[in-house]
């Protein structure tokens, strides 16, 4: 049976066993469903009295077919996956939905790259961080605990009547109370994982001081990475690292902070960012390849490669500044000396010009040197 076959027989059958099983009505259908990092089939089922239903992904269960799991099997086990994720999802208010006052109390956000989510950031509000963007949801939450959220997009700010930059404000008060931010050292994380007495057997206990990895997520550790956004956390962890820190994205869920105190060098972490993101990361939890920098005396976040070009720029005016004063200095000395001739002035001045015109084109030392220049041990 072909993927066409397969999506039209189960929407089909999986309706009419439903329907069978709880005595109701349902509505089933086939559509795209576009979601942050992925895009899938899937079929969406919703009670008829209802205006809000959940979607199975069709893609992972031809699959399973494919992989030899039995079709009455597959449309059994959809149909119970159906039941419990409809009696457990969120209860929403369609009326407070309505609300914009309302649900901007419950607005989160979130980071996600922007280059693999260009289609779908062109229908939904977002704010531009390097290479990532912040978009933002409301978080809803069901009688039994569990917890959904909805992507705002464009269209829903035109019937609020609201700009993104007003969405962008409320997100940036509320967001930290509706996903609070924690900041955790490695050691403590593992400790918390695995438990205290095995983390301790394998070394993993680390006092807080002495942690040089620090892990930065929202409580829950789902789309933990959002952190970034919040108005806080740059000074927040960099009153914790004691300064300026890289920052590798482990995941949308969660990020990691190397303080920049000489014992990492930028290549190195980017060497591991993407070996882990290419054998250990699920795709659909990728953030990006790539390490960022925040300059705690500058207060600048910005890409680890623009640092470097940033600092040898930096550099580069400081040599050219102190060519200028050397030979400035040069020239007072001889304007002071009583033996100069007026030729010999002349030509004083024409050492100037020409030290000037050396510190003008001072070339630029090699970005990849000025890393290295800086860095540490490799720990790729």
């Amino acid at each position: 049976m072909d993927f066409e076959t397969f999506k039209e027989e189960l929407k089909e059958d999986v309706k009419r066993a439903l329907e069978e099983k709880t005595d109701s009505q349902y509505s089933v259908e086939l559509h795209t469903q576009e979601k942050m990092n992925e895009t899938y089939d899937a079929l969406t089922i919703k009670p008829e009295d209802s205006e809000i239903g959940v979607s199975l992904n069709t893609d992972s269960l031809y699959k399973a077919y494919s992989d030899g799991m039995d079709y009455d099997r597959i449309v059994s086990e959809t149909v119970g996956r159906a039941e419990s994720a409809l009696a457990n999802r969120p209860d929403f208010n369609i009326d407070a939905f309505k609300d914009y006052d309302k649900m901007k109390e419950t607005l989160a956000m979130e980071v996600v790259s922007a280059e693999r989510n260009a289609d779908l950031l062109e229908t939904v509000p977002h704010k531009n961080m390097e290479d990532m963007a912040v978009v933002y949801r409301f978080v809803v939450s069901s009688d039994v605990g569990e917890t959904g959220s909805v992507l705002v997009t464009n269209k829903m700010l035109d019937q609020y009547g609201i700009t993104p930059e007003q969405l962008h404000a409320d997100a940036m008060k509320n967001a930290p109370e509706v996903r609070p931010m924690e900041i955790k050292g490695m050691g403590e994380v593992l400790a918390e994982q695995m438990g205290i007495e095995n983390a301790e057997m394998l070394g993993f206990a680390i006092p807080p001081e002495q942690d040089q990895m620090l892990v930065a997520s929202v409580k829950g550790n789902v789309h933990g990475a959002g952190v970034l956004a919040y108005e806080d956390f740059m000074d927040k962890a960099s009153d914790r690292v004691g300064g300026s820190f890289f920052i590798l994205p482990s995941s949308i869920h969660e990020i990691l902070i190397i303080p920049d105190n000489g014992q990492f060098d930028l290549k190195s972490l980017e060497n591991m960012v993407r070996e882990v993101n290419a054998t250990t990361v699920d795709p659909v939890d990728k953030l990006t390849d790539n390490v960022y920098h925040y300059d705690a005396q500058d207060k600048v976040f910005e890409l680890g490669e623009k640092y470097v070009e940033r600092q040898n720029q930096k550099e580069q005016e400081a040599i050219k500044d102190e060519d200028v004063i050397d030979d400035l200095e040069a020239f007072l000395d001889a304007e002071d000396t009583p033996e100069k001739k007026p030729e010999d002035r002349a030509s004083v001045f024409d050492k100037l010009d020409a030290a000037k015109e050396k510190a003008a084109t001072q070339p630029v030392k090699d970005a990849v040197n000025k890393a290295k220049e800086h860095g540490g041990p490799s720990i790729g």
